[in-house]
């Protein structure tokens, strides 16, 4: 009697058993269906895969290369969310791709000159980016780029290996200084004063800085507000850290460089499209200026062929402004949260005002 109780039971604990199984079952498949569909454009930090998998259901283009525009076309149909980075043209057919289904779009840059925010802006879809974390990197960077040109250390370098390096010449590989120079920087935002905050221990004299209007804090460095034609005038050292927009747009060309000392050195950190190559170039040559450091280029990579790289006074470097380990992750992250905010229809933490 006690057995046959026993087995019954059992029976009931396997039924039961049975039914929390299905019921686990069913709330995985609920679960799974609510999960948010979203494209990751490239491979990138898995702190920022971490956060975006519990609720997303994430297909990634895996490559460190960018996304085809095919592959791209491909994969947008249907997401709620698109997870991209500077080099990804996400214009009016990427977004029609993509359809009604599309809540957010979240790119892991600064800047958005990528991206066709009026195209946004009809739809109703918010955009995320990163501003701020890179800040620190990219004037770091600005900096380091700005004493390898005006030290001429690339082209020292190269004579150390090449077998140049002879015997002590008093004017042999002399560059420029900065103590009791004239910083010229054109776009004091956040990363053109993290870059004069930098560059103020080295013994600068005067700051000068042009923009669309005079900042408030400018007296933190403290930086002279004056028109471009005088700051390039007036300037030892010229340092484009301006967003891209149609007015800043090859800004520096024959008629910029030709208004600027034949000794100054011209830094360019912030995009590529703000500088004419080929009137710098020829300005290069001919001694216009002294010399010019590029982190960012037109176009990125830039071929190998290209006339630039064969100067000595012209240091190109492969767009790494951001680049350290801290920085890109931090970004990677914040993008990540910015699209899950989005897609929950929350504030995004940083949102582009449009």
């Amino acid at each position: 009697m006690v057995l046959i109780v026993f087995a019954r039971n059992l029976r009931k604990v396997g039924y039961f058993s049975c039914l929390l199984m299905r019921s686990s079952k069913c709330a995985r498949t609920m679960s799974s269906e609510k999960r948010f569909k979203i494209f990751v454009t490239r491979n990138i930090p898995q702190k920022a895969l971490d956060i975006l998998q519990p609720e997303c259901h994430v297909t990634q283009w895996k490559s460190d290369d960018p996304v085809p525009r095919s592959e791209l076309l491909k994969n947008v149909p249907g997401i709620d969310g698109l997870y991209c980075l500077l080099t990804d043209t996400i214009d009016g057919d990427i977004l029609t791709a993509a359809g009604p289904s599309l809540k957010a779009v979240s790119t892991m840059s600064v800047g958005y000159d990528h991206i066709n925010l009026a195209e946004l802006k009809r739809r109703n879809i918010p955009l995320g980016y990163t501003p701020d974390v890179l800040t620190d990197a990219t004037a770091e960077l600005t900096v380091s780029l700005l004493l390898a040109t005006s030290r001429r250390l690339l082209e020292a370098a190269e004579q150390v290996r090449n077998g140049g390096w002879g015997s002590w010449v008093p004017l042999w590989m002399c560059g420029s200084g900065l103590s009791n120079s004239t910083v010229g920087i054109v776009g004091l935002g956040r990363i053109g004063m993290a870059v004069g905050q930098r560059l103020k221990p080295f013994g600068v004299k005067r700051f000068l800085y042009t923009g669309r209007s005079p900042k408030s804090d400018s007296h933190l460095l403290p930086a002279e507000f004056v028109s471009l034609d005088d700051l390039l005038l007036q300037s030892d050292f010229v340092i484009a850290c301006c967003s891209l927009t149609p007015e800043t747009t090859d800004l520096f060309k024959t008629e910029t460089f030709e208004k600027m000392k034949s000794s100054a050195i011209f830094i360019n950190t912030s995009r590529g499209g703000v500088v004419n190559q080929d009137d710098l170039l020829e300005a290069l040559e001919s001694g216009t200026i002294k010399a010019a450091g590029l982190d960012v280029t037109v176009p990125e990579p830039l071929p190998t062929d290209h006339p630039l790289l064969e100067l000595e006074n012209c240091v190109v470097l492969p767009h790494i402004g951001s680049a350290t380990v801290e920085t890109r992750t931090e970004m990677s992250v914040l993008a990540a949260n910015n699209l899950l905010a989005g897609l929950k229809g929350h504030p995004i933490p940083c949102q582009v005002q449009f």
